[in-house]
C-alpha cells in the first residue's frame, strides 16, 4: 500500500456484451503511487478492465470510483474532462497522431488541458528523460517502434497525470525493445509518483510490480508478485 487512501475502487463490478460476461463481481481498490499488472489469457478482459477504470467503456452493473468521482454519476463532459486532466493512456499500437511532430504529439495533453501555457520545457525534459533528446521536430513515422512507445510513454505522462493505464505495451516489440520500454515507464511512473495499471503478457515485469491481479473464468483474482 503506497497512498493513504484508494484512488481507484471497483464494488461488485460485472460487464457483459449481450449474454458474454467478460467481468463478474470484480471488486478491487488500488491505492495512490502503487504498480499493478494485470495479466490473464487473451480475451481474459484485461483490456475491458483497463478501460473500465479509464472511463472508456462502462460497466453493466457494479459502481467504479476514481479519484473519489464515481463513473456512474458523472456526465459524459465531466468524464472527459476527469481523463484530460488526471488520467494518462498507453497503448499497445503506440496511437500516436501521424501528422504531428514527436513534440507536438507530447504537447497534446497539456495543450488540452492549458492552451495557453508555453510547455516547450516540460517536452524537453520529458524527451531527454525518456532517450529521445534530438527527436522533437520528427514524425512518428521517422521512428522505430520503440522509439515510438517512448514517445507513447512521454504523451501520457506530460500533464503529471495521478493514474497512467498502460494496455499490452510492448506486445509490439521485439524482446529487447520491451524490456528497455517496460524499464523506462516502470521507472518514470515511479518517479513521478504515478499509480500505474498494467495489462501484459511479460513475465518480466512480474516482479517489478506491487501487486498481480489475475483475470480468470470473468473473476479477478490477485496473486503474490
Amino acid at each position: 500500500m503506497t497512498g493513504t487512501k484508494s484512488q481507484i475502487q471497483l464494488t461488485h463490478v460485472t460487464k457483459a456484451y449481450g449474454s458474454h460476461v467478460v467481468l463478474s463481481e470484480c471488486n478491487l481498490s488500488i491505492w495512490g503511487g502503487e504498480f499493478v499488472v494485470v495479466i490473464g489469457r487473451s480475451g481474459s478482459g484485461k483490456s475491458t478492465l483497463l478501460n473500465l477504470i479509464g472511463g472508456l467503456d462502462r460497466p453493466t452493473n457494479g459502481e467504479i470510483t476514481i479519484l473519489e468521482n464515481s463513473l456512474t454519476d458523472i456526465s459524459e463532459d465531466e468524464l472527459s474532462k476527469l481523463r484530460c486532466r488526471n488520467l494518462g493512456f498507453v497503448f499497445q499500437f503506440f496511437n500516436l497522431i501521424p501528422t504531428l511532430t514527436v513534440a507536438e504529439n507530447i504537447r497534446l495533453p497539456m495543450a488540452l488541458n492549458n492552451p495557453k501555457t508555453e510547455h516547450t520545457e516540460r517536452v524537453t525534459n520529458l524527451l531527454n528523460e525518456l532517450g529521445l533528446p534530438d527527436c522533437g521536430h520528427r514524425f512518428p513515422e521517422e521512428l522505430s517502434g520503440g522509439e515510438q512507445q517512448r514517445v507513447a510513454i512521454a504523451r501520457a505522462l506530460a500533464h503529471k497525470p495521478d493514474i497512467v493505464l498502460a494496455d499490452e505495451p510492448t506486445g509490439n516489440l521485439d524482446l529487447d525493445t520491451a524490456k528497455e520500454v517496460l524499464d523506462l515507464l516502470t521507472q518514470t511512473c515511479r518517479r513521478y509518483n504515478a499509480t500505474l495499471i498494467m495489462a501484459t503478457h511479460s513475465q518480466e515485469v512480474i516482479g517489478s510490480a506491487d501487486r498481480v491481479l489475475t483475470i480468470r473464468s470473468s473473476h479477478l483474482e490477485e496473486t503474490a508478485p
